[in-house]
C-alpha cells in the first residue's frame, strides 16, 4: 500500500538551509533542501521543512511529536548530531536520540530516512600540529556517529542517505570546498545535492511500496 505523500524534512540548521553571508550569498539567504526536494519530486508529493538552527538531537526529540508525528507523514528524512558533536556529546548518546525518532516514526506508520552527518572544513588546518589534531578528532567523531547511524539502518531495513560520502573531499576527509559555506553549513550547491540524494531514496522507497 502506498504511504501518504507527505514528506517532512526534519533536523537542525542543515535542514533549515542556513548559510553564513559570503560573496556569492551576501545576505546569507537560507536555502532549505526541502525546496529543491519538492521540485525534484513533483506536485504529487507534499514536502515540508522543519529545521531549527542550533538544535541538539535531544531538542529535536522533544518537538518530534508536535512537528512530525501529529502530521502523519509518510516519510521523514532525519538529520541531526552536528551541534551535539560541537558540544562534545558522545556518538552513542546522539544516536540514541536519533533512534528514538526513527522508531517513533515507524510506530506511527511512516518511514524514517536516516541521514549521516556531513564532514567539516577547516582551511589551513594542516598549518600546525594542533590544527591537524583538532580536525582529526572531530572527523573521528563524525565517523563514529555515522557508522552507528548506518549500522542501525542496515539492521532495521532502513535506507540511509549518506550525506557525508556525497559531500566529502576524498583526499582530506573534510567537507568538499564546493559544498562548504562556512566549514559547517552547506552552500546552495550542497543543499541541492542533499535534495538529490533524498529524492533518489524516496523514489526507490515509493517503487517498493507501490503495487506493480
Amino acid at each position: 500500500m502506498r504511504r501518504t505523500s507527505l514528506v517532512i524534512c526534519f533536523g537542525d540548521s542543515l535542514t533549515a538551509g542556513f548559510q553564513s553571508p559570503t560573496r556569492d550569498n551576501p545576505a546569507g539567504r537560507e536555502t532549505p533542501y526541502g525546496q529543491f526536494l519538492q521540485a525534484l519530486l513533483g506536485d504529487s508529493w507534499q514536502v515540508r521543512t522543519s529545521g531549527i538552527c542550533g538544535e541538539l538531537t535531544g531538542d529535536m526529540a522533544v518537538r518530534f511529536q508536535r512537528d512530525v508525528l501529529d502530521l502523519q507523514p509518510g516519510y521523514v528524512p532525519i538529520l541531526g548530531g552536528t551541534n551535539d558533536l560541537g558540544w562534545n556529546a558522545s556518538p552513542s548518546e546522539i544516536v540514541r536520540n536519533l533512534i528514538t525518532m526513527y522508531e517513533r516514526t515507524l510506530a506511527m506508520g511512516g518511514t524514517p530516512v536516516p541521514v549521516t552527518v556531513p564532514s567539516i572544513r577547516v582551511e589551513d588546518a594542516g598549518a600546525s600540529q594542533a590544527g591537524r589534531a583538532w580536525v582529526s578528532e572531530h572527523l573521528a567523531g563524525r565517523s563514529r556517529l555515522n557508522r552507528l547511524i548506518q549500522e542501525y539502518a542496515d539492521a532495521n531495513g532502513l535506507v540511509c542517505v549518506d550525506l557525508f560520502a556525497a559531500t566529502v573531499d576524498s583526499q582530506s576527509g573534510q567537507l568538499a570546498g564546493i559544498y562548504s559555506n562556512d566549514g559547517i553549513h552547506l552552500t546552495t550547491a550542497g543543499y541541492r545535492l542533499f535534495a538529490e540524494q533524498v529524492a533518489h531514496i524516496l523514489k526507490l522507497l515509493l517503487a517498493q511500496t507501490t503495487p506493480s
